[in-house]
Order: structure tokens, then C-alpha cells, then sequence
């Protein structure tokens, strides 16, 4: 547990004689959530990142989807990923009042859908898993669909809601909390961190993504992602208010409008370690979502990215101490599921940092010796 600075007007002692408490590795949104929460304490803050926010991030959609993303063998992850959009709202209010900024925070809710019989066979055993789970998902049927979202294509044959599936802007979030945590204190270094040994402080946070496997010897492996970002011909709104999961012809695809006029599609899941774009990804991923949503062939493209997710063996993050190095933290391994694990992460990290949340049950399945827990660390932290 770590005690607190002396106060100041913006809650940290800014001296720069005074060594930091806390040293961030990655000003990605989980960093910043952290070094945000942890300057917000009381506590002196550095965060380290030569490129602020241009990691996964930036290519992210922003979906907060713990219903649309509950998938086979995932329960624990489930669990994590409620309870951090649970506490989205009140996240998203308290960003917006510390740094008025507007992160495109939406609550329409999603809607999944099938274009193909095959396509709504497949969806339905998804479906049909997350009811067990109790998630709230309401099936409807291509009435009930097109009342809500015309501009549908009518092929669609089926479909269902998750309400509480929103979205928020990762491009205006990431701003957005890197304002915060220096209104609250903490400091930028865009200098890179290639060892543990560098930072100086009591606490060092690794949420350096993809770069946390070479800082701790995790296994955090590169998911590459290409993503498109269209754009309505006229900058208006899209003809459309949900998000959007859908199967096409087996093609999953999802499609997230903005009031900017932007629509994000994506998103390809590769094993591989390059952020190039492919044409095939990109025909592949606009022709099922113009079958989806047919309109969007009049809109322009104004962008296709690739980047790569922070993946682990099984899908989950990694939180908390490395065995053996209780002064280092991991935030890292979120794959798909880093803007909706912003929150929750930060609490976490920032209850282990304080000596607030050490015993929180929720961690317990993401600590990071799950992977090797009959290996001695000698041997793997070496």
C-alpha cells in the first residue's frame, strides 16, 4: 500500500525532486484510466509512452458489449465484462465533468441479426447461450427489426436485442483521459520504458498492450484487427442509430454509426503480426456489411487500419502482481476487450495500488500466474 502526497490544488504534490509512486507503462485508455484514478489519490504519476494513444486504440470501435461478445467458454470473462459496463455510465459522466469532453457516448443498445437461415441457426445458439447466462437479450423477429432500424436490408431474417450494449468514441476517450490525468497531476514522458529496471518509484503499472510481453515475459501475443471507417456523402448522421452485429453469409461483421456521419465496420481476427491492409479483408468486410445495411454502398470510405490486439491464451486479461515482483503490476491482455474493461481495470489496479481492493474477488481469476501455476518463478520470471 502506498502513501498518499501531500495535497495540492490538483490532489498531487508536483515537486520534481520527489520521485513518483506510481510509473505507467502505455498511455493507451487503460494507462490513463489508471494514472487518472491513482494522481486523482494523492499519488505522484508518471506514465511512459513514445506514441500516446495510437496502439489498439485508435483502431478500436468502441463497442461496450459484454451481451453481443458473451461467447462459449467465457464465464469469468462475462462476469468482468458486466460489471465493467455496469460501471460505464458513471464513468463516462465523471470523464465528461472533469475534462468537459464529449467521448460519443451512446446507449441505443445492439442489435444482433441474421441475413441467411444459416446465418440466424448460428446466431441463435450464441443467442440462446447468453439467455442461459441471464444476460439481457430479446429475440425479434424481421418486423421487429426493420421497426427499429429501416433501413435494414429485407433479407434479413431474424435477430435480437442487448440494450445495454453501447458504445463510446475511442478517439475522443483516449484525449479525453489523457486530459484528465494531467488536470489530476500525473505526467507524460514520451520516452520509452525497455526494461523494469528503468522506472524509478514504488509501483510499476504494465499496460503497454502488445509491447507487455517483452517488459514481463507474459504471454501477451499480437491479434491483428483491419477495421474500414466510412463516412454519409452529405456529413449528416448515419441512416442508422444501433450498433450493429450481424452474419452475412457467414461473414461476421459489425457496424457502428456516429453522429459525426462516421460508420465503423469491422473486424478481421487474424493470427498474424503485421498492421497492413488487405483487399481481401476490405471487400470481405464491406460486402457483408452492404448486405446488412445496404445504403452504406453510397457512403464514402475514408479510411481502412489495421492494428493488433492484445491477445492471451484464453482470451482474458492479466491483472495484477507478477509473481515474485509484488512492486509490478500487470494491466494488460485485453484482446478485444479494452475499451470496455477501461473502468473495471482502473478501479482494480488502483484498489491494489492503494491497498483498497487487494482482496477483491474479482481479480482472482485473471492473476497473472494462471498460466504457469506449477512452474517455479525462478523459471519463468527470470
Amino acid at each position: 500500500m502506498l502513501t498518499r502526497g501531500p495535497s495540492s490544488t490538483g490532489g498531487v504534490n508536483k515537486g520534481p525532486f520527489l520521485a513518483p509512486q506510481v510509473t505507467v507503462v502505455g498511455a493507451g485508455p487503460i494507462g490513463l484510466a489508471i494514472a487518472w484514478r491513482c494522481a486523482a489519490r494523492g499519488l505522484r504519476v508518471v506514465v511512459h509512452d513514445p506514441a500516446p494513444g495510437s496502439g489498439a486504440s485508435h483502431v478500436a470501435a468502441g463497442m461496450l458489449a459484454p451481451v453481443a461478445e458473451a461467447y462459449f467458454g467465457e464465464h469469468e470473462l462475462t462476469g468482468l465484462l458486466t460489471e465493467s459496463a455496469r460501471r460505464w455510465p458513471g464513468f463516462a459522466a465523471e470523464l465528461t465533468e472533469a475534462t468537459g469532453v464529449d467521448i460519443g457516448y451512446r446507449t441505443e443498445g445492439t442489435l444482433m441479426v441474421g441475413l441467411t437461415a444459416d446465418d440466424l441457426a448460428e446466431a441463435r445458439r450464441l443467442w440462446s447461450y447468453q439467455q442461459g447466462l441471464g444476460l439481457p437479450v430479446s429475440l425479434l423477429r424481421p418486423s421487429q427489426l426493420r421497426e427499429r432500424e429501416p433501413a435494414l436490408a429485407p433479407r434479413v431474417r431474424g435477430g435480437a436485442l442487448a440494450a445495454t450494449d453501447h458504445q463510446v468514441d475511442p478517439r475522443r476517450l483516449v484525449p479525453a483521459l489523457r486530459l484528465a490525468a494531467a488536470r489530476a497531476g500525473a505526467v507524460l514522458v514520451t520516452e520509452p520504458v525497455r526494461q523494469l529496471s528503468e522506472p524509478s518509484g514504488g509501483v510499476t503499472v504494465v499496460a503497454a498492450g502488445c509491447g507487455a510481453a517483452a517488459l514481463t515475459g507474459l504471454p501477451v501475443r499480437p491479434v491483428k484487427g483491419q477495421v474500414l471507417r466510412l463516412r454519409t456523402p452529405d456529413g449528416g448522421p448515419p441512416g442508422f442509430r444501433h450498433v450493429i452485429r450481424g452474419y452475412a453469409d457467414g461473414e461476421h461483421v459489425y457496424l457502428v454509426p456516429r453522429e459525426c456521419g462516421e460508420v465503423v465496420v469491422g473486424a478481421t481476427v487474424e493470427e498474424r503480426t503485421d498492421v497492413a491492409v488487405s483487399a481481401g479483408a476490405v471487400l470481405r468486410l464491406l460486402r457483408a456489411a452492404v448486405d446488412l445495411m445496404p445504403e452504406l454502398a453510397e457512403y464514402d470510405l475514408v479510411e481502412t487500419i489495421a492494428g493488433l490486439r492484445p491477445g492471451t491464451p484464453d482470451n482474458a486479461p492479466i491483472l495484477g502482481p507478477l509473481p515474485g515482483r509484488p512492486d509490478v503490476l500487470a494491466a494488460t491482455g485485453h484482446h478485444r476487450h479494452g475499451i470496455v474493461l477501461t473502468p473495471v481495470t482502473a478501479d482494480l489496479i488502483t484498489g491494489l495500488i492503494t491497498g483498497e481492493g487487494t482482496d477483491d474477488p474479482l481479480l482472482t481469476p485473471f492473476r497473472a500466474d494462471r498460466f504457469h501455476p506449477d512452474s517455479k518463478e525462478e523459471d519463468l520470471w527470470s
